[in-house]
């Protein structure tokens, strides 16, 4: 199997689980339109591709590393989750159709983007899922530059392609469905994020 294909089935592997950024994304689709989703899927795809390529370069290093601290990151993770989605519905306002990534600016993306980095690099297990794939194939994996770029490349492209498939499913239920339905539907989603964090430090 090649490494591009190996990618892309680690990279579907970390991806297509659904969980508090997943449903995020959704979220922020459903409000503000496909641009803003699609820009917030490149940051989470962005974590996801870093991590990969940490993986294959660093090996076991870097899970090693940052074991100490997974109680703490776990801690900080449940944390943001329940203050985002209290954030979200405390100041949960009607969703405005028509309002699009153009009206929102650069500055707007920008902070999505950084915005999906931070809240992605907050799991400590996505470095770890892909150190112990990399480690796991032992011998049978050459580490050699071109199979570890390719590898990082294919989890790209998995990522990238399942963010987008979310953003996509948040902008088509955006237009067709009410203000009031959406409005329904935001709520519910941060009731979940909030959730999501309450069980992660229920379970430390």
């Amino acid at each position: 199997m090649s490494a591009l294909l190996e990618g892309m089935i680690a990279g579907f592997g970390i991806a297509i689980p659904l969980g508090a950024v997943s449903i995020l994304l959704v979220n922020l689709a459903l409000e503000k339109g496909f641009g803003l989703g699609f820009v917030a899927g490149v940051g989470a795809a962005t974590v996801d591709c870093s991590c990969a390529a940490l993986a294959v370069f660093t090996g076991a290093a870097i899970a090693e590393l940052i074991s100490p601290y997974s109680l703490e990151l776990q801690v900080a993770s449940g944390l943001v989750l329940v203050a985002m989605g209290a954030f979200g519905l405390l100041h949960f306002r009607k969703v405005r159709p028509g309002k699009d990534i153009e009206e929102d600016g650069r500055m707007e993306a920008l902070k999505v983007y950084a915005k999906f980095i931070a809240i992605t690099l907050l799991n400590p297990f996505t470095v770890a899922y892909f150190a112990a794939l990399i480690i796991g194939k032992g011998p049978t994996w050459s580490f050699t530059t071109a199979d570890c770029l390719l590898f990082v490349t294919g989890v790209a492209i998995a990522s990238v392609s399942w963010q987008t498939l979310l953003a996509a499913i948040g902008a088509v239920a955006r237009s067709r469905l009410t203000p009031r339905f959406m409005g329904i539907t935001v709520l519910v989603g941060n009731a979940i994020v909030v959730l999501l964090g309450v069980q992660i430090l229920l379970t430390l």
